[in-house]
């Protein structure tokens, strides 16, 4: 699991649901959730709260990624890559630390990453979890 700790800076409520933005660093996280403040008493601008996402949820991506719909961006360079004959664990270096991705070792390959590469992480605003 990847763990980055933050604070509640924004908060929008429809319904049962809730998009959280978590300012990480200088890094703007966002989550939509299935509670509200009402149901979940950590909901609260300031809250620091952890934000969990699994290593499988993070996409990543070399070159341009202006034009992708995907907010939770991290950029970093990658400091290790240990694969087998399916998967492969890519770890990069971010500014707010190291981030581990669990991708194909076909992407691998297909986009030449290697130790250095600097590249884009990427999470779903629907698969990042908060934790008080």
């Amino acid at each position: 699991m990847n763990i980055l700790k933050g604070k509640i800076s924004s908060i929008k409520v429809n319904g049962d649901l809730s998009i959280v933005k978590v300012d990480i660093g200088k890094t703007i996280f966002s989550t939509i959730l299935i509670d509200t403040p009402d149901t979940a008493s950590y909901l609260r601008l300031e809250n620091e709260v952890s934000v969990i996402f699994k290593e499988t949820e993070v996409i990543l991506g070399v070159g341009d990624m202006s034009g992708i719909s995907l907010r939770n961006k991290l950029v970093g360079k990658v400091i290790s890559i240990e694969s087998d004959r399916l998967l492969s664990k890519v770890t990069i270096n971010t500014d707010l630390g190291p981030i581990t991705s669990i991708i194909t070792s076909n992407a691998v390959t297909q986009l030449k990453i290697v130790v250095g590469l600097e590249v884009s992480a990427m999470i779903k605003t629907n698969e990042l979890m908060l934790s008080k």
